[in-house]
C-alpha cells in the first residue's frame, strides 16, 4: 500500500515514458507504471533499494538505477528560483527559512556538523506562499552553513530585493538588510510597540511552517541514506510531487 493517489503515479509513469522516448530507449522488463511506482515507494517509505529490489523482482543495481533516473526526471521540472518568484511583486510577501536534512556521517565529517542542532546534515533553504504553499527548495549546502549565508549564496535576497517582494524570517536572517525583516530580539524593557510587532511577525510566519511539514512527509528527507549530492534531487523531486498534487 502507498499513501499516493492513484493519478500521481500516472503522472509520474507518463514523465518516466517521455524521458525513455527522448533517449529512444530499448525494452525494460519493468513498465514506467512499475519504475514510477518504485521510485514513489522509496520517497515515500525510505526503504533500503536492496529491499525495494526483492521487492519488485529486480537487482539492487537495476533498483538504483531506475530510481536515480526517476528522480532526475522529477527534479528537472522543479522551478528554479527566478520562475518561482515570477508573478510576485511589490506588496507580496513570502517566508523564507532553513531546516536540516540529517544524514549518516561520522564524527571525522566537520563541513556536514550543524552545532546549532547538533547533529550532522545538510541545509536546505525554502520559500513558501503567506499560506505555507513551498514556491521553492534550494540546493543542499553543508550542515554549519548559517541560514543567512546561505539565503545569499543561494541569491534568494537579491532576487526579492529586484521584485521588492517582503521577506519574512526568523532572528537567523538578521543583518540581511534589502526587503527582509525579522523579529526584534526580547528585552525585559521592550517597549510595547515592539512585541505587538514580534507578534504580528510570528503571526504571519507560522502557516510558512506548513512547507517543512510537507517536505519531512518524505522521509528520505528526515533521515538521508543517500550520497550528499543527490539530496537536492531529492528536494527538487519531491517539489515536483507537491507541484502535482496541488494543480490535481
Amino acid at each position: 500500500m502507498l499513501d499516493v493517489p492513484h493519478e500521481l503515479v500516472e503522472h509520474v509513469s507518463w514523465l518516466v515514458y517521455t524521458r525513455r522516448c527522448e533517449r529512444r530507449s530499448r525494452w525494460r522488463k519493468p513498465d514506467c507504471f512499475q519504475q514510477a511506482l518504485l521510485a514513489l515507494v522509496h520517497l515515500r517509505k525510505n526503504e533500503t533499494l536492496p529491499a525495494l529490489a526483492a521487492g519488485f523482482g529486480i537487482s539492487t543495481a537495476t533498483a538504483w538505477r531506475y530510481v536515480d533516473e526517476t528522480l532526475d526526471v522529477l527534479a528537472a521540472w522543479a522551478p528554479g528560483l527566478h520562475e518561482a518568484l515570477t508573478g510576485l511583486g511589490g506588496g507580496d510577501h513570502v517566508t523564507v527559512d532553513g531546516t536540516l536534512i540529517a544524514i549518516d556521517r561520522i564524527k571525522a565529517d566537520e563541513p556536514c556538523c550543524s552545532m546549532k542542532h547538533r547533529r550532522h546534515g545538510m541545509n536546505v533553504q525554502v520559500i513558501a506562499r503567506p499560506d505555507g504553499t513551498p514556491l521553492w527548495f534550494s540546493r543542499a549546502t553543508p550542515g554549519r552553513t548559517h541560514d543567512l549565508t546561505a539565503a545569499r549564496a543561494h541569491g534568494i535576497v537579491q532576487a526579492c530585493l529586484t521584485r521588492q517582494i517582503l521577506i519574512l524570517a526568523d532572528r537567523a536572517y538578521q543583518g540581511a538588510g534589502a526587503t527582509v525583516r525579522t523579529s526584534y530580539y526580547r528585552r525585559r524593557e521592550q517597549p510595547e510597540h515592539y512585541q505587538q510587532f514580534n507578534r504580528d511577525h510570528a503571526r504571519l510566519r507560522a502557516p510558512g511552517e506548513r512547507a517543512f511539514a510537507q517536505l519531512k512527509s518524505w522521509r528520505p528527507l528526515r533521515r538521508a541514506r543517500r550520497s550528499t549530492r543527490r539530496i537536492g534531487t531529492i528536494g527538487q523531486a519531491v517539489h515536483t510531487l507537491l507541484t502535482c498534487s496541488y494543480s490535481g
